[in-house]
């Protein structure tokens, strides 16, 4: 049976001390991404949605935000605890304002935000998700994942307002190929 994101955000909040709200969100979206995209069945049963800072757990969000009793908490498995692990281990360093972009950067945002209202809320389905991180989400064949960190991310954005705008956001590859590079 799935856990609930209640469960996978306390895990994550155990291993992050003071883990923001924001950054937390978007560190679901990835959890679940990387888990429906590696076992073929969600982490949480919780509907992620396309909000203005990108993904997040509405129903997460609301219980929080209002002080709604958790449900009662149940233990994770080694694949649950391994998912969190991967998922903290590439985007665990990033800033959730970093991660923010980076999703908006991504398919399963786009589709949904193409839907959504301004200050509106649309789902991000679940197999967009899984597309998404089974091809240009998933992780390279065999080859090192660069991590990233704020200060990377930061060096990379801070001409940007200088910048022409580009026709299309930046894709993972071209992201991945300037953190090895070190631009």
């Amino acid at each position: 049976m799935t856990v609930s994101a209640h469960d996978i955000a306390a895990e994550l909040r155990n291993r992050l001390p003071g883990l923001p709200v924001k950054k937390l969100h978007k560190l679901l979206y990835y959890c679940q991404g990387h888990h429906l995209a590696t076992f073929d069945r969600p982490l949480f049963g919780e509907r992620i949605d396309a909000w203005d800072m990108g993904p997040v757990v509405a129903s997460l969000w609301r219980d929080e935000n209002y002080g709604e009793p958790t449900p009662p908490a149940r233990e994770l498995s080694e694949a649950e605890l391994n998912t969190i692990g991967y998922v903290l281990s590439r985007y665990g360093k990033l800033t959730g304002t970093d991660l923010e972009h980076l999703t908006h950067g991504e398919t399963p945002w786009q589709l949904a935000d193409s839907n959504r209202a301004p200050k509106g809320s649309a789902a991000i389905r679940q197999e967009w998700i899984r597309d998404y991180f089974r091809t240009a989400g998933a992780p390279g064949d065999g080859e090192e994942e660069p991590v990233l960190d704020s200060e990377q991310v930061r060096q990379w954005l801070a001409d940007a307002l200088s910048r022409p705008r580009p026709s299309q956001p930046d894709d993972l590859e071209s992201l991945k190929a300037r953190a090895v590079a070190g631009v």
